[in-house]
């Protein structure tokens, strides 16, 4: 037998081939074993623009009203797409793009925030699915995520949290941006690499996160090209742009100023011939009606209001949302800009393969009325007219976190039905994407009507970059690419046949399939907690001559039907898909105990001097009582924030203010704000200073109305009543802090520039009690056992 030999003598004779001699003058050395890899000479830079939550029929280049002057710069060197498609939603778009696998595969069925414990919808990328950078940054590509990320579960979305889904463990080399699924533009939750970050300055200084993020980008690009002038770069650049909240300088604003005064119908009925004038669509399609869904199926949240039924109150703050956003995405599109001149100007344009798209159809989670708080929708909290006015001449600033209502969806989703989430039909799914690598491809300017997904964009950087997907990735054996390369397109016939087979789809509870030309989908609502999967109606539509799928066909070709839906289930068994889930976003979002390294507890500690808390690990005080109590020392001018959770748009924060004890709920920045004032004034000395909540009842939308109670030591010194919200105070950010209040301020007696900064004492530890037993709605719960039996 073959004496056994040890690892370093193993792993020598495997990969080095020079000599080794007792003398090192009798040895021969060998590098390769030890170079980083080379990628091959003239190998492209790829840079991936992905915006949020913007409809085929916004941007100009499409034929929207929304200018674009750098997404048109790269379409007059490039290629259109008009049927590209997503999944209807964020995270599992954005995990598409990352491994080039189905959404479910990737174990994102939907949000990072909606997780499950099932195959498809866990929420962490699995080893089966290697990324696109994993194998760029191996084979001698730099590799650079700047934005949002939103592939991060939320119980990993934390200072100590497991870190094997963030993006530097993840094939990229660098990362500045925003881990969860939104932020807000004017103060951001950011984290740098591997850590959080306090934003660089303020709103009054300038700050706005599309900025900071070009500033960031640029940066990255240009030390690559300082330090390794010939080593190509790949760059995911995801900016937080269009999604909620909408924050937009003013002068961008201002220059969409009356542009959408003729409402959102009538935005439909333009942007269509312009969308046919451009070659986008087809002569001949038709528009869709504006609420397509059946009684049975429709949601009042998702229900679009006819301009002619508005008020004039009504048209003027729908207007305004809609310039504010549009305003939005300019901004953002110009400082896309900066960095498409910085590549021309320093040689690199030509050989970059740009992609500039977005994830998801418009997004109509503004409710029919719109909302100045976005957060309302994910705490099932109705936005009332009176209160959105009042906050007009705010909207896109930092008093406001806008989103437009849903007549605004369905137009920038036009000419299709819905708006993101819904993947039964193309206005959930159907996206810009603009395709531009001058070196690559001879067609400038043109229009290719192929249909692709968002699962063909890995295999195609793949392709262009002379890489394959392996079989196995660090001894794990890999998931099939579920996309095909796009790469034949580039100067192919615009109508030229796809190379794509089939593409399912499944958000939420809706479901569709397309195959050869035709698109079949269930008439299922997304969120609509109404189950009965098995019931669902299927509607059939002639994709390849019927565009916005206005003509139901299933009754005219039934066996076609049957065949698609026999095709959905068979790709849903192989795809992970199932069991599917409709439950409303509250439910989701805050009624599933999702598995943590840190165990639910009745009883918190928390210091100062730490990084803030995000929500999704920070404790649970939702359809609770609780208490708060700080040991502090007080001095002779002692003044700010002892513990703050969340901002004015949805937190609570207690503090000291004038020598007195205050405690403020900012119930979904209502006013007036909820505040409880000590009786009297804090001398020097030793105290413990606290509130306490009694939960007595819930209100009509699932909030808990109660007592609060303000203490030193044991003497209560205020008392009132107070309401506490039913969901989470954000998606993503402004977590717990002691000592400060991080980003925007909960409270409007301290500002967000000092962040409440404690000082004049000291805060020994803030404890946090909870009663264990979360209120739940059984009325609720009823229901949706009900709609499931």
């Amino acid at each position: 037998m073959a004496e056994k030999k040890t690892y370093p003598e193993q792993y020598t004779e495997q990969v080095f081939n020079g000599k080794v001699a007792l003398d090192v003058r009798d040895s021969q050395p060998d590098w390769a074993p030890y170079s980083p890899p080379l990628a091959p000479d003239d190998a492209p830079n790829v840079l991936f623009i992905l915006y949020d939550d913007t409809g085929l029929a916004s941007w100009s280049p499409f034929g929207g009203r929304i200018d674009m002057p750098a997404a048109q710069k790269l379409a007059d060197r490039g290629l259109l797409y008009s049927q590209w498609h997503t999944t209807a939603l964020c995270s599992p778009t954005r995990s598409t793009v990352l491994t080039g696998r189905n959404h479910h595969l990737n174990g994102f069925a939907a949000i990072a925030e909606a997780t499950n414990g099932f195959p498809g919808q866990h929420g962490r990328l699995p080893d089966q699915c290697a990324t696109v950078s994993q194998i760029l940054q191996d084979a001698g590509w730099s590799t650079f995520w700047v934005g949002k990320n939103h592939n991060v579960p939320e119980q990993d979305n934390a200072p100590g949290g497991y870190r094997a889904t963030w993006p530097l463990q993840q094939g990229f080399d660098r990362f500045y941006g925003f881990l969860g699924g939104e932020t807000n533009q004017w103060y951001p939750d950011l984290v740098e690499d591997n850590h959080f970050i306090d934003q660089p300055y303020t709103p009054a200084e300038g700050y706005h996160l599309s900025k900071d993020l070009a500033d960031q980008a640029l940066r990255m690009i240009r030390d690559n090209k300082a330090s390794n002038p010939s080593k190509p770069w790949y760059m995911w650049f995801c900016p937080g742009a269009n999604h909620a909240p909408h924050h937009c300088p003013q002068d961008y604003i201002d220059k969409y100023k009356g542009k959408f005064d003729d409402g959102y119908e009538a935005y439909r009925e333009w942007v269509l011939p312009r969308m046919i004038d451009k070659g986008v669509l087809p002569e001949g399609t038709q528009l869709t009606p504006i609420n397509p869904m059946p009684d049975d199926q429709a949601l009042a949240g998702d229900y679009v209001k006819p301009w002619d039924s508005l008020s004039d109150d009504e048209k003027k703050l729908f207007a305004r949302m809609a310039e504010v956003w549009a305003g939005f995405s300019e901004y953002t599109d110009a400082q896309i800009g900066r960095i498409i001149d910085y590549l021309e100007e320093s040689g690199q344009l030509d050989n970059t393969l740009v992609f500039y798209a977005a994830d998801n159809g418009a997004s109509g989670e503004g409710s029919p009325n719109g909302s100045v708080n976005e957060n309302k929708f994910f705490n099932g909290f109705p936005d009332t007219l009176e209160e959105n006015m009042k906050l007009i001449d705010k909207l896109g600033g930092p008093d406001a976190y806008n989103h437009f209502p849903t007549g605004w969806a369905v137009a920038f989703s036009a000419p299709f039905k819905m708006f993101k989430r819904y993947s039964e039909y193309s206005g959930g799914t159907c996206d810009p994407l603009i395709v531009s690598w001058p070196k690559g491809m001879q067609a400038r300017g043109e229009i290719r009507h192929q249909y692709h997904h968002s699962t063909d964009i890995v295999p195609t950087i793949l392709d262009v970059c002379g890489l394959e997907m392996p079989d196995t990735y660090r001894g794990v054996q890999q998931y099939p690419l579920s996309g095909v390369s796009m790469r034949y397109s580039f100067d192919a016939d615009a109508d030229g046949p796809t190379q794509k087979q089939r593409q399912y789809f499944a958000m939420l509870g809706s479901r569709g399939i397309w195959e050869d030309g035709w698109r079949a989908g269930a008439v299922h609502a997304p969120l609509s907690g109404r189950g009965h999967f098995d019931q669902d109606r299927w509607e059939l539509y002639h994709v390849a001559e019927d565009r916005s799928e206005s003509t139901d066909l299933a009754e005219t070709y039934p066996d076609k039907l049957e065949h698609l839906k026999q095709v959905w289930m068979d790709e849903a068994r192989k795809n992970l898909v199932l069991p599917l889930d409709d439950r409303p976003a509250v439910e989701i979002l805050s009624g599933i105990e999702r598995p943590s390294s840190e165990a639910p507890q009745d009883r918190y500690i928390y210091y100062p001097d730490t990084t803030a808390v995000p929500e999704g690990v920070a404790v649970n005080l939702r359809g609770r009582s609780y208490k708060i109590l700080a040991n502090v020392e007080v001095g002779e001018n002692t003044s700010g924030v002892i513990f703050a959770h969340g901002s004015r748009f949805g937190g609570h924060s207690l503090f000291i203010k004038d020598k007195k004890l205050y405690y403020v709920y900012n119930f979904l920045g209502i006013p007036p704000e909820q505040k409880l004032v000590s009786s009297e004034e804090l001398t020097p000395g030793q105290y413990t200073l606290g509130v306490a909540f009694n939960r007595e009842t819930a209100g009509q939308y699932g909030e808990s109305h109660g007592i609060a109670q303000l203490y030193i030591d044991d003497k209560m010194v205020a008392e009132g009543p107070m309401r506490t919200q039913t969901g989470k105070f954000t998606l993503c950010g402004d977590g717990l802090c002691v000592g400060r209040d991080s980003a925007d301020a909960v409270a409007s007696e301290y500002t967000p520039e000092t962040q409440g900064e404690f000082t004049g004492g000291t805060i020994q530890f803030v404890e946090v009690s909870v009663e264990q037993q979360q209120y739940r709605d059984l009325e609720q719960e009823m229901a949706a056992a009900m709609a499931v039996d």
